[in-house]
């Protein structure tokens, strides 16, 4: 069964400016940066781009889960990783490209020559479309930001003015993780599949991985493609890695004067059999401005009705007491409707998913 990790969160930040777009064009001041703000209806919306969350998830994952990140290299206007999802779980997890060409070598090493005396090359590329995939993180309701004018002013002389764009916020989010597609790489020469070289293959082979069939490709033949597998504590080590950093993610730009808690304080975990994300509306604004921020728990209950041939085991929600205390009584009246979801705080909810999916992962 092909399953997918589907998340929804929602942040709570004040006086941030997490994400910057740059000189800002409409500022007195020479020295003055703009946020990243996108409009939606005539109404302005703060937002964090999906490249800056995946920035903030990987460097949790190598600080607080000891990850060891795959080298990158930087060849002219070109840089990629080692492109090496068997020793790095980041390749594995994030994806990767690499379009590269390498010499081929006899048993000695040693470079074979072509008929003209040249070195023969081979073409060594592989790609990985990420099993994890994410959003922007939005703010839900419209922001007006405000520029904050600040000066270094210790030096001798005049004061050197500069300015920043901030704003308060609540932003949501959203990702889904490919459970199937974690520690499980195809070999077969087609474009997004090659995930492995023939070297690395059979390095895999010879530690522990095991080949499976494709059960979606086959040759031409009729025979199922062959996928190399990591074995299981592998794969859910790294799966339950990636889900558990959200507990202490962090990250944002104007973090030395402007800190934010960029962890959830609200959550929705669940196992699903579709790729289709169903939770992105369940927190909505409202108000003359659109500024005002609402819970959408009726929104919440038509996708449990809606998806319920889709979900796998238990749908947890977690909440951090004092975040939308208002909607703690429908909350608790959710749980009680349907037998499949439990409520929690932010932490237990997300070790309590990883516990399940570690039952549900082949």
């Amino acid at each position: 069964m092909n399953l997918k990790t589907q998340g929804f969160i929602l942040l709570d930040v004040d006086v941030v400016a997490l994400n910057n777009a740059g000189k800002s064009t409409n500022s007195n001041f020479d020295n003055a940066v703009a946020t990243k703000k996108i409009k939606k209806q005539d109404r302005m919306y703060t937002y964090v781009s999906g490249q800056a969350w995946r920035y903030w998830w990987r460097e949790t994952l190598q600080k607080n889960h000891q990850w060891l990140l795959s080298p990158i290299t930087r060849e002219n206007k070109i840089a990629f990783t080692a492109a090496n999802p068997v020793q790095y779980a980041d390749d594995d997890v994030f994806g990767f490209m690499k379009a590269a060409k390498d010499l081929v070598r006899d048993e000695q090493g040693n470079p074979v020559l072509d008929a003209k005396g040249k070195e023969k090359k081979e073409d060594v590329t592989v790609t990985r479309v990420s099993p994890l995939k994410n959003s922007a993180i939005i703010s839900v309701g419209a922001v007006q930001t405000r520029e904050n004018w600040s000066s270094m002013a210790r030096q001798e002389g005049d004061s050197v003015p500069y300015s920043k764009e901030e704003y308060s916020a609540i932003m949501k989010g959203m990702f889904s993780l490919d459970l199937a597609q974690v520690g499980t790489f195809a070999t077969y020469n087609k474009t997004g599949f090659k995930n492995l070289t023939e070297d690395l293959k059979k390095t895999a082979l010879q530690n522990g991985s095991t080949e499976i069939d494709d059960l979606f490709v086959k040759d031409s033949k009729g025979n199922a493609q062959k996928l190399v597998q990591l074995p299981k504590e592998t794969r859910v080590k790294r799966i339950t890695d990636t889900i558990k950093a959200l507990k202490t993610i962090s990250g944002g730009a104007m973090q030395t004067d402007n800190m934010g808690d960029v962890t959830p304080k609200f959550i929705i975990l669940a196992t699903m059999t579709t790729g289709n994300h169903p939770f992105s509306h369940v927190a909505i604004n409202d108000g003359v401005n659109n500024d005002r921020v609402l819970l959408n728990v009726e929104g919440i209950e038509e996708v449990l009705n809606d998806y319920k041939d889709q979900f796998e085991g238990t749908v947890f929600i977690g909440r951090r007491s004092g975040f939308m205390e208002e909607y703690k009584s429908d909350l608790e009246k959710l749980s009680e409707k349907f037998s499949n979801v439990k409520l929690h705080s932010i932490n237990e909810a997300i070790d309590l998913y990883c516990s399940q999916l570690e039952t549900q992962l082949n």
